[in-house]
């Protein structure tokens, strides 16, 4: 290799680690999520990304699910992510007792995430209540909501979809997410490529929308 490419090859790899820290940077200004704040995430890896916070620091959680609903919450698939002795897990009877449920959660701050799995649109008002709340108990919510019944409240709106690649033996191959910021009150929208790392416990980008 001759003096001028092996210079060339060494600019380019110097280069791309100041890319890739200047997307981790870039994403540590949304992810993890604000505190004191309710958070929307849609799309088929919304339970994904909802486990991953989780898995932020030494976080106490409570988990709302109404008991009907099909799909139901196994806490043992989240020992990848946090510890179940820090989860609350509680299942009510209908979208009005999830609502309430989440507020009185949110507003106790007793704990640290209050996540709620709605089945239906959340009206502005409801949104209000509940960004209220967070702030007054300095909890973070993260409601998993279906595409397009979102409230104009919250703070930021995810869209999250699992990425198929490789034979999936790796857990980053098993974790392969897209995460889109699709609403955000204060900044810029973006997109991500992110992968669960069980050892470092934490999110790694694999690459921003467009790279």
């Amino acid at each position: 290799m001759s003096k001028g490419i092996y210079e060339n090859n060494v600019l380019d790899m110097f280069s791309s680690l100041r890319d890739n820290r200047a997307v981790m940077a870039e994403f540590k200004s949304f992810f993890p999520l604000q505190v004191s704040r309710v958070h929307e995430v849609c799309g088929a890896g919304a339970t994904a990304f909802a486990a991953m916070a989780c898995g932020q620091a030494d976080m106490r959680v409570l988990w709302l699910q109404t008991g009907w609903q099909i799909e139901q919450l196994n806490p043992a698939g989240l020992a990848a992510f946090m510890s179940p002795k820090n989860l609350v897990l509680v299942e009510v009877e209908n979208h009005n007792d999830l609502l309430a449920c989440t507020e009185d959660g949110l507003r106790s701050g007793a704990v640290d995430l209050v996540i709620s799995v709605a089945t239906q649109k959340l009206d502005l008002t409801a949104g209000r209540r509940l960004q209220l709340a967070a702030e007054q108990g300095g909890s973070t919510g993260i409601l998993i909501i279906p595409e397009g019944a979102g409230s104009n409240a919250t703070q930021t709106r995810w869209h999250c979809s699992p990425i198929f690649k490789g034979n999936h033996i790796s857990d980053k191959n098993l974790t392969l997410q897209h995460w889109q910021l699709i609403k955000n009150k204060i900044g810029t929208l973006s997109g991500w490529k992110v992968y669960w790392d069980a050892k470092a416990h934490r999110v790694i980008v694999v690459s921003e929308d467009g790279q």
